[in-house]
C-alpha cells in the first residue's frame, strides 16, 4: 500500500501548528479593519502559495489541470467555495470567542461532517467498521469528539468565571451569543473543504501519472479548492470594503489620522497567511501517507488544531485569572486529542 501512518500523523501535527499559528500575525496588525488583513492574508493563503508550492513540488502542474475534467474542477471549486462561507466566519468566531473556545467549538462539527462525509458518501463506512484497524481508527474519531467536547466545556467554564473587565482584555470584542451561532455556521460549512478534497482524487491519480512523488500529490488540488475559498472570502471582503468605505486602508489612509505601518502589516499579513496555507500543506502530505483510512487524516487536522489553538490559548493568556478546575479540565481535553491522534495512527497502521 506504501506510506506510514505514523509519520503521516507527524504531518498533521505539523498542519495543526501551522493553521493554530496563524492568527497571532493577524493580532499584531495595526490600523486595518478585519476585511483588509482577511483579504491581504487571503490572497498568500489562497493564490500566491498554493501555486507557488504546487510549481515547485509537483510535474507539469498546468498540463495536469488542463487536462482535469471540467466535472472535477466544479467540484472541487464548489466545495471550496462553500468552504469559503467558513473560513471567512472562522476569523469572526475567533473575534468573538477567542481561540481556544472558537476553534472547539467550530472545529467540533467541522470533525464531523468532514471525516464522516466521504465513506458515507462513497458506501464503504459499514466495509470499514468490519476491520480491527478500521474499528480502531473510528474509536480514534470518537476520543477526538470527546476531546472537543471537554475542551469546550471548559472555555464555558471559563466564561462564567471571568469578570466582564477581563473577558474584555484577553478577548476584547467577546461574545458568546454572537460567536457561538458563527461558530456553528462556520463549523457546518468548513467541513465542505474535506469534500472539495475528495473530489480532487482524479487530479491526484494525474499529478503521480505525471511522475511527481506521492507524498506531494495533494498540492495541484489546493490550487482548484482554494480558488473556490478565495472566491468566496474576495466577494465578501470586497463588499465590506465598500460598506466600510476601508479601502484606503491598503494604502495608508486612516480616517482616524493614524498612519498603519504598512510594511509591518503586509508582512505581517503574508506571514499569517502564508501559516495558514501550510496547514494543508502538511495536511495533503500526511494525507499520502494514510493508506484506504485517507478520510481519518480530517480528524487528525482538527484534532492537531485544536491541540495547539488551545495552547497558545494559555501563551496569550485568554485563561488567566480562571480556577484550577477549569484549568485541569482543558488539559483533560488536550490530553484526549493527543490520545486520539495515536489512536487514530494505529488504526491506519494496522491497515498498512
Amino acid at each position: 500500500m506504501g506510506g506510514n501512518p505514523l509519520i503521516g500523523v507527524l504531518f498533521h501535527w505539523l498542519g495543526g501548528l501551522s493553521s493554530a499559528s496563524f492568527y497571532v500575525p493577524y493580532r499584531r496588525i495595526q490600523a486595518w479593519s478585519w476585511e483588509i488583513f482577511w483579504l491581504v492574508g487571503g490572497v498568500f493563503s489562497w493564490l500566491i502559495a498554493p501555486w507557488l508550492f504546487a510549481s515547485i513540488q509537483t510535474h507539469d502542474l498546468l498540463g495536469v489541470l488542463a487536462r482535469t475534467p471540467s466535472s472535477t474542477w466544479f467540484w472541487c471549486w464548489f466545495w471550496g467555495a462553500m468552504w469559503g462561507f467558513g473560513g471567512l466566519t472562522f476569523g469572526l468566531t475567533m473575534r468573538y470567542l477567542g481561540l481556544s473556545l472558537g476553534m472547539a467549538v467550530a472545529l467540533g462539527l467541522t470533525t464531523v461532517i468532514g471525516t464522516m462525509g466521504p465513506p458515507i458518501f462513497h458506501g464503504t463506512l459499514g466495509q470499514l467498521a468490519e476491520t480491527s484497524s478500521g474499528q480502531m481508527t473510528f474509536f480514534g474519531i470518537a476520543i477526538t469528539l470527546a476531546g472537543i467536547l471537554v475542551v469546550a466545556a471548559a472555555g464555558r467554564r471559563k466564561e462564567r468565571e471571568m469578570a466582564g473587565a477581563a473577558a474584555s482584555q484577553s478577548v476584547r470584542e467577546f461574545n458568546l451569543p454572537k460567536g457561538l451561532a458563527i461558530a456553528v455556521f462556520s463549523g457546518i460549512m468548513s467541513g465542505c473543504f474535506a469534500w472539495g478534497l475528495d473530489a480532487g482524487a482524479p487530479i491526484r491519480a494525474a499529478t503521480v501519472a505525471a511522475g511527481t512523488d506521492p507524498l506531494w500529490q495533494g498540492l495541484p488540488v489546493l490550487c482548484v479548492v482554494l480558488l473556490g475559498g478565495f472566491t468566496t472570502n474576495f466577494a465578501w471582503c470586497g463588499w465590506l470594503i465598500l460598506r466600510n468605505r476601508s479601502a484606503g486602508q491598503i494604502v495608508g489612509a486612516v480616517p482616524s489620522g493614524e498612519k498603519p505601518p504598512l510594511l509591518r502589516n503586509y508582512l505581517l499579513a503574508a506571514l499569517g497567511g502564508t501559516l495558514w496555507y501550510f496547514q494543508f500543506f502538511f495536511y495533503t502530505m500526511g494525507e499520502s501517507q494514510m493508506g484506504k483510512y485517507g478520510f481519518s487524516s480530517w480528524t487528525l487536522h482538527m484534532a492537531s488544531i485544536i491541540l495547539f489553538s488551545t495552547l497558545w490559548g494559555f501563551a496569550l493568556k485568554e485563561w488567566a485569572g480562571v480556577r484550577l478546575g477549569t484549568r485541569t479540565l482543558v488539559w483533560l481535553g488536550i490530553g484526549a486529542l493527543l490520545l486520539s491522534t495515536v489512536v487514530i495512527g494505529v488504526g491506519n497502521y494496522l491497515a498498512a
